[in-house]
């Protein structure tokens, strides 16, 4: 579409092409409604991409977020996505040493291998226990949690109700995670693993008051009713591309390059001013649907600005010729990166890099997490790669808010860096950067985003990936019907700021989808 074609009018504009955003378009566009998505960038997809990011390297990346859990297979039937996810089967392995030998936590490989590796690094079976008796209290929360996304927002008694198990509604939504850690579990090790979910892009204690720790663990364990993270076919952008094909094909117009600046609306109609290279135009609509930040949101409409939120984390890429070798020989290296690969995250290491950090310094031990995209998924490999053994790794660094930044990002990014990979070649009996594959120009093919990076990339505000804290699953005061409503009648929210947003989930699209048909059935 042309930015000189005068006003046209639509029944929804969308403004940014995200995956939740080409949820949302699909779903309207599929029930008769005129569509029309708003693109600042050249492409589709937000942060759900699939990219090269190294020169004349022919493997295809999921640059920003890599993992998929809280997507509900109801959005991919009802959209008929081409869309397939596989899983790892390995859920975990967490490197150490004891009494001066290298050893480690390995979890996945069926229950009896699970519960030797629990005996070799614990000396007894009480640990295990204690893991399957918490993990089967958070896959019963995630049973009954996890389809309630879809619908309208239960309030807070009717989903204390649907769990209908006080211990672990008091342990996930009343008390600090900590709490719950520390009274169920003895090793530090194994403290820290269940502890991580706690705090993936989240900076936060394991005794935070706010409980924006038992959030962030809340959504990292409901995912499919099960809390499995499975790896995307053909990269993170295979399902951005379905979508954005289902909402093509369905009539929906998506337009790329088209920058929205203005929203004005007087709660029944609206206009979307916006931009591109060859000037502005306007977009009338009966609604509009914003699949980007609060921040964004209050920008677009004039209203004010939200509280400043604030990323936290290092995101990590890099394309190997050969897993490096381990220190602990009794684990194979394909085993270990296929499934989360933790490092520096004991219990006592987390809590150490929290308070460096709230101190305005970089954790000496930075925590970090990596999985091998690759080995469950060797598709994202060009032929020649893959038959030479190459392997992607994507690391996820934890505890580093953005205002350890600000004073130099660019100088600061590298000594995070050099420091992360310190912690992960402690672990190797060999240099990660031996095992570095190089690109067409010769340089390691290693890239580092921080959240001031994510957010010039992205705009995510801070760097933030959930676009704020993440919210609990049930209404609040003004959450709306769907979580997904503004004070402007006609405008929506369904970016990962919207009440059960964050993650790639479409969650937020579809309620906003929902909301729409709702009102104009």
């Amino acid at each position: 579409m042309s930015a000189n074609e005068g006003t046209r009018a639509y029944d929804a504009v969308i403004v940014g092409g995200g995956h939740n955003g080409l949820v949302a378009a699909a779903y309207l566009a599929r029930a008769g409604r005129s569509v029309l998505v708003l693109e600042r960038l050249g492409h589709t997809g937000g942060a759900a991409v699939s990219t090269r990011p190294f020169t004349g390297v022919d493997a295809r990346l999921s640059r920003y977020s890599y993992l998929v859990s809280l997507l509900p297979q109801k959005i991919v039937r009802d959209l008929a996505l081409d869309f397939r996810v596989r899983s790892r089967t390995i859920s975990s392995y967490t490197p150490t040493e004891r009494d001066g030998r290298p050893t480690g936590l390995l979890v996945g490989g069926g229950e009896q291998r699970t519960r030797q590796a629990f005996a070799r690094l614990t000396g007894g079976e009480r640990e295990y226990e204690a893991w399957q008796r918490f993990y089967g209290m958070t896959t019963h929360v995630a049973e009954r949690v996890f389809p309630t996304l879809t619908e309208p927002l239960p309030t807070h008694e009717e989903l204390r109700r649907r769990i209908d198990d006080e211990t672990a509604w008091r342990t996930l939504f009343e008390e600090p995670i900590g709490v719950a850690v520390e009274e169920n579990f003895q090793d530090d090790l194994v403290r820290g693993v269940v502890l991580t979910d706690s705090l993936i892009g989240t900076f936060a204690d394991a005794h935070d008051p706010s409980l924006v720790q038992n959030r962030c663990f809340l959504y990292h364990v409901i995912g499919g009713g099960t809390g499995a993270w499975d790896v995307p076919v053909g990269g993170m952008g295979a399902l951005t591309d379905a979508l954005a094909g289902a909402a093509r094909s369905a009539g929906a117009v998506v337009a790329t390059g088209h920058e929205a600046v203005r929203i004005a609306t007087d709660g029944e109609a609206a206009e979307v001013t916006y931009r591109t290279a060859d000037g502005e135009g306007v977009a009338a609509a009966r609604y509009v649907l914003v699949n980007a930040s609060p921040r964004e949101l209050a920008a677009l409409t004039g209203d004010a600005a939200p509280e400043p939120a604030e990323g936290a984390q290092l995101k990590v890429n890099m394309l190997l010729t050969r897993l490096p070798r381990l220190r602990d020989p009794a684990v194979d290296p394909r085993e270990a990166f296929a499934g989360t690969f933790h490092i520096a995250e004991g219990y006592t290491q987390l809590a150490t890099a929290h308070a460096q950090a709230s101190a305005g310094e970089l954790p000496a031990a930075p925590p970090s997490e990596i999985y091998c995209h690759s080995l469950t998924d060797p598709t994202i490999l060009g032929p020649e790669l893959a038959e030479r053994g190459y392997q992607t790794l994507t690391l996820f660094g934890l505890h580093t808010p953005a205002r350890l930044f600000d004073r130099d990002n660019d100088a600061v990014r590298e000594e995070l860096l050099k420091a992360t990979l310190a912690q992960l070649d402690a672990h190797l009996a060999e240099p990660l950067t031996d095992c570095l594959a190089t690109d067409a120009e010769g340089r390691p093919c290693i890239e580092a985003k921080t959240p001031l990076d994510l957010e010039r990339d992205l705009r995510l505000p801070g760097g933030n990936i959930f676009h704020r804290a993440l919210s609990w699953p049930y209404a609040q005061q003004d959450t709306g019907r769907w979580g997904v409503e503004t004070r402007h009648r006609n405008v929506l929210l369904c970016g990962a700021g919207a009440v059960r947003g964050g993650g790639v989930s479409g969650v937020p699209g579809h309620n906003a989808a929902m909301a729409v048909l709702e009102a104009t059935a």
